[in-house]
């Protein structure tokens, strides 16, 4: 009979933009799977997978075998909702990203889009699901996600460097809004060199409540140059915002984010599709064009971007939370213990992949099983599957889900 809990050995990626060796908390998650090698300091490290994507899968670490061909033998794990739905798979996608600089300005496209794109070019858009995603913060995390309130956007292009984005159609809507990022993901690199040095000249005063224009534009402009239109995307049009550990947002498909700085652990739909505009080289740029048909208008103020925090139902002792998307794919658990105390996770009717973020502890398993937690340490829970989590010295682990 098959284990229903097993633990992984997954994958770690070098994108230029993530934290050098121990700085990365994505590497040091990673190298903490009992027979991965030690972190290399001259490399950068951004994102550590885990699932059953296949570009970068995750192996049960007593066998080697891939995750996804051992829920293929064995479908009764992912239990018959799950399994009805997106067959024997695990229907998400949980990563720990670490980044020192703006992740590339993107969207992910939604399921039309997403399957008329995967027809068209399967090699550059490898599937043809959508990508909704969450984002929670492991430390201070920085990033833009979703538009500035209209009003305050319309303000802002009353400058005299930016009237020439705006549309003369009258009204400023999101229709207007559309044409004005795409006008700024158009504009030469000339263009926006010089627009960006004409809006640093101009006071902080002039900016109202965005006075960090001038200086995020200078950050952004050491980080991509100052030809890179991503810059007066992000600074001018997009919510920037800061959150603590804990905090989480919401990225719905076709909505346009970048992240800026952190460690956070991110859950999204199982899919790796991404349109790109700004804060990567213009040779790997997607079409402006296809960027800005699929846009949508949702959030439209910081405060619809963030995903709240609740207490879960799944926490027999009330140490865990839930931060629940709304969307099918996956919810993600946080239990967080202090020392001595423990927690039971009641049994899920779905798949589950769990990560030890912080301390270590022991998880019990019905059959009178008890596994070791370390930092770092990450299982596959099949459904049906009660949990009982215990510390002498404090634990925090997430666990993103399907039912």
């Amino acid at each position: 009979m098959a284990d229903a809990v097993v633990q992984l050995r997954c994958g770690v990626k070098n994108d230029g933009w993530g934290k050098k060796g121990k700085a990365s908390a994505a590497a040091q998650l990673w190298s903490k799977t009992p027979g991965n090698p030690g972190i290399d300091e001259s490399k950068t490290y951004s994102e550590m997978w885990m699932g059953t994507y296949p570009s970068n899968p995750s192996y049960l670490l007593s066998t080697g075998e891939q995750l996804g061909d051992y829920l293929k033998k064995n479908p009764q794990l992912v239990g018959k909702s799950v399994k009805d739905r997106y067959g024997p798979e695990v229907p998400f996608l949980p990563k720990i990203l670490s980044f020192s600089k703006a992740l590339p300005l993107q969207i992910h496209p939604d399921l039309k889009l997403a399957a008329k794109l995967h027809k068209e070019d399967p090699e550059k858009y490898g599937d043809a699901n959508h990508k909704p995603e969450i984002a929670i913060a492991l430390s201070k995390f920085e990033l833009f996600a979703g538009w500035k309130p209209l009003k305050d956007i319309q303000s802002l292009f009353k400058l005299k460097p930016l009237e020439h984005f705006v549309p003369s159609s009258g009204n400023f809507d999101d229709e207007t809004l559309r044409q004005v990022c795409k006008a700024l993901l158009s504009a030469s690199p000339n263009e926006v060199a010089s627009t960006i040095a004409e809006l640093q000249s101009i006071p902080e005063s002039q900016f109202g409540t965005d006075s960090y224009i001038p200086g995020m534009l200078d950050r952004l402009s050491k980080q991509y140059t100052e030809c890179d239109n991503g810059n007066l995307v992000a600074a001018l049009l997009m919510n920037y915002l800061t959150l603590g550990p804990g905090d989480s947002v919401f990225v719905p498909a076709d909505s346009i984010h970048a992240y800026l700085e952190g460690d956070i652990v991110e859950c999204m739909a199982r899919s790796d599709n991404v349109i790109n505009t700004g804060f990567c080289p213009v040779a790997t740029r997607d079409s402006v064009e296809l960027f800005g048909q699929a846009l949508t208008f949702t959030p439209h103020d910081a405060q619809g971007a963030l995903l709240p925090r609740r207490k879960s139902d799944k926490g027999m002792q009330g140490k865990t939370d839930v931060y629940a998307p709304p969307i099918s794919e996956f919810s993600v658990l946080c239990t967080a213990l202090g020392a001595g105390e423990n927690e039971t996770h009641q049994a899920i009717h779905g798949p589950s992949l769990m990560i030890v973020t912080k301390g270590c502890g022991s998880m019990k398993i019905p059959g009178n099983t008890t596994v070791g937690l370390q930092e770092g340490y990450v299982f596959f829970v099949g459904q049906g599957v009660a949990l009982d989590f215990s510390t002498d010295k404090g634990l925090a682990v997430y666990r993103a889900y399907a039912e």
